[in-house]
């Protein structure tokens, strides 16, 4: 399943057309979320970076021990080896592997800061529906309103 946007936009390259590369998996139904990727997918990720939404059947091969409630609370990547970054850490390990984010790393790096960024990280996903009620497919935004 190719992840694309109502503006058919170009669409996304899943892991299946590119097998090796790093996956992040993200909520496929919300715009802002969508948007976040596509900008990702700017800044370099085109050839280093694979996106399936957490909602496609295949995100079990990924992620297949976390929920689907974890998985709509921070984005997921990972890596061709298994190994998982969630959040802030995900971030974090992008400003390494997307070189426009290399200016990033260094603030994101500092020794023992990590909680901090992934307190700023759940406070802004928690809030990030507020940014335009319009932003999602359907109802998928309405669990985060009630």
């Amino acid at each position: 399943m190719l992840a694309t946007d109502k503006n058919d936009l170009q669409p996304l390259t899943t892991p299946a057309e590119a097998p090796g590369r790093d996956v992040v998996i993200y909520d496929g139904h919300c715009r802002f979320c969508t948007a976040s990727v596509r900008w990702l997918n700017f800044l370099g990720g085109k050839r280093r970076l694979s996106y399936l939404s957490l909602h496609d059947p295949s995100v079990s091969q990924y992620a297949g021990d976390l929920t689907h409630d974890q998985l709509m609370e921070e984005m997921v990547v990972v890596q061709p080896d298994g190994t998982r970054h969630a959040g802030a850490a995900a971030f974090r390990y992008l400003t390494r592997k997307l070189p426009p984010l290399w200016i990033l790393a260094p603030l994101l790096h500092i020794p023992y800061s990590l909680p901090i960024w992934s307190f700023c990280y759940r406070q802004f996903a928690r809030i990030r529906y507020r940014f335009g009620r319009n932003q999602c497919d359907g109802d998928s935004c309405k669990i985060h309103f009630d």
